[in-house]
C-alpha cells in the first residue's frame, strides 16, 4: 500500500531532482529515501525518475502522479487543519516570519499568546518570504507572518498594520534636511539596502526609484542591524520600516528623517493556506497582533529632531 512517507518523499525529490537534497530536505538518509522511491515504483508498477549522476529526471508518469500525489498531500494537511480547528488556537501552530518582522514584535505578542491561549504550542520559523511562502504551500507551516501582498492564488492573507519608512541618517548630518523628506529627495548615492532576497530591499528600491541597484553606490546588508552600524559609522543612509525603531536606533549617532505625507510605507499581514479550515483561528492571531501594534506603535514615535 502507498504511504503518505513515500508521498511526502517523492515530492521533495521533484521539487529538488536531486537524491541528497531531498533527504535531507526530509530529514532522512539519502539511501532511505532512495528506499521509499523505489517502494513507491514497485507498488506502481512504473518508472519516477530517471536515475543520472548529476540528479534525476522526473518521468512524464512520474510528473503525474507527483500531481496526484500532491493533491492528496494536501487534503491530508487540510484533515489536520480540521482538527485543530475544533480547539481554536491550541496544540501546534507553525508560524513563519520574515527578518525584518521577527526581532521586533514576536517578543511582545508570545507572552500574550501564552497567557491568552496557554495550550497552545508556537514554533516559529524565521527566513526570507520565498522559503516562508513554500513552506506554507507544503504544509511545514501553518501561518505567515510579512509584508503583503502574498502572489499565491492558494493563499488567504488579512492586513495587520500599516509600517511606514523612516530615512536613517548619521547624527551630524541631521541639519542637511528639512523636518521632512519627499522621496525624490532621497541621496539615492549613498543608499545602503538589504541584500537580494529580502523583501524588504525591493520595496526600498521601489520609493528610491533606483531601477538598477548596481549603478549607483548601493551595498546589500544581511539585516537591519547591520545596516544601523553602517549608518552610525557615516557610511551612508538607509530606510528603515518604523517597526524596528525601538530596538535598532538605540545608537545616538543615528537620527531619523520623516517622509511628508503621502509616507511610504509596507503592509504587515497574516497568510495562509485557502484551503484550511482554521481561518477563524488565524484571524485571532491577526487581531492579537494589531492589538500589540496599537499599545506597541507609542514607542516608535521618534521625533524628527531624535
Amino acid at each position: 500500500m502507498i504511504t503518505l512517507r513515500q508521498l511526502r518523499y517523492f515530492e521533495a525529490l521533484c521539487r529538488y531532482e536531486h537524491f541528497g537534497k531531498a533527504a535531507e530536505a526530509c530529514s532522512v538518509t539519502q539511501p532511505a529515501l532512495s528506499m521509499q522511491i523505489q517502494e513507491l515504483e514497485d507498488l506502481l508498477g512504473i518508472t519516477l525518475v530517471e536515475r543520472r549522476r548529476d540528479g534525476v529526471y522526473v518521468t512524464s508518469e512520474g510528473r503525474d502522479v507527483a500531481r496526484r500525489g500532491q493533491q492528496i498531500l494536501t487534503e491530508v494537511r487540510d484533515l489536520t487543519d480540521m482538527a485543530k480547528a475544533f480547539g481554536g488556537l491550541s496544540g501546534d501552530l507553525n508560524i513563519g516570519v520574515i527578518p525584518t518582522i521577527a526581532p521586533y514584535i514576536l517578543a511582545d505578542i508570545l507572552p500574550i499568546l501564552h497567557d491568552r491561549y496557554p495550550n497552545l504550542r508556537l514554533r516559529v520559523r524565521e527566513t526570507l518570504t520565498s522559503q516562508l511562502v513554500q513552506e506554507l504551500d507544503e504544509g511545514k507551516l501553518d501561518l505567515l507572518l510579512l509584508a503583503l501582498p502574498v502572489e499565491q492564488a492558494k493563499f488567504e492573507a488579512t492586513e495587520v498594520f500599516e509600517d511606514p519608512f523612516v530615512l536613517a541618517v548619521p547624527v551630524a548630518e541631521r541639519s542637511a534636511y528639512q523636518s521632512s523628506i519627499r522621496q525624490d529627495e532621497l541621496p539615492n548615492e549613498r543608499m545602503l539596502l538589504l541584500e537580494e532576497g529580502h523583501c524588504l530591499r525591493d520595496q526600498a528600491l521601489n520609493i528610491c526609484a533606483l531601477a538598477d541597484a548596481e549603478k549607483g553606490e548601493v551595498f546589500g546588508m544581511s539585516s537591519l542591524s547591520t545596516l544601523v552600524q553602517m549608518v552610525a559609522n557615516n557610511i551612508g543612509v538607509t530606510l528603515l520600516p518604523e517597526l524596528c525603531l525601538n530596538v535598532e536606533l538605540r545608537d545616538e549617532r543615528i537620527a531619523v528623517v520623516r517622509f511628508a505625507d503621502p509616507q511610504p510605507s509596507r503592509m504587515i499581514g497574516v497568510a495562509w493556506r485557502k484551503t484550511s479550515p482554521c481561518k477563524e483561528s488565524y484571524m485571532a492571531f491577526a487581531e492579537i497582533i494589531k492589538e500589540s501594534h496599537r499599545d506597541l506603535a507609542k514607542k516608535w514615535r521618534y521625533s524628527e529632531t531624535a
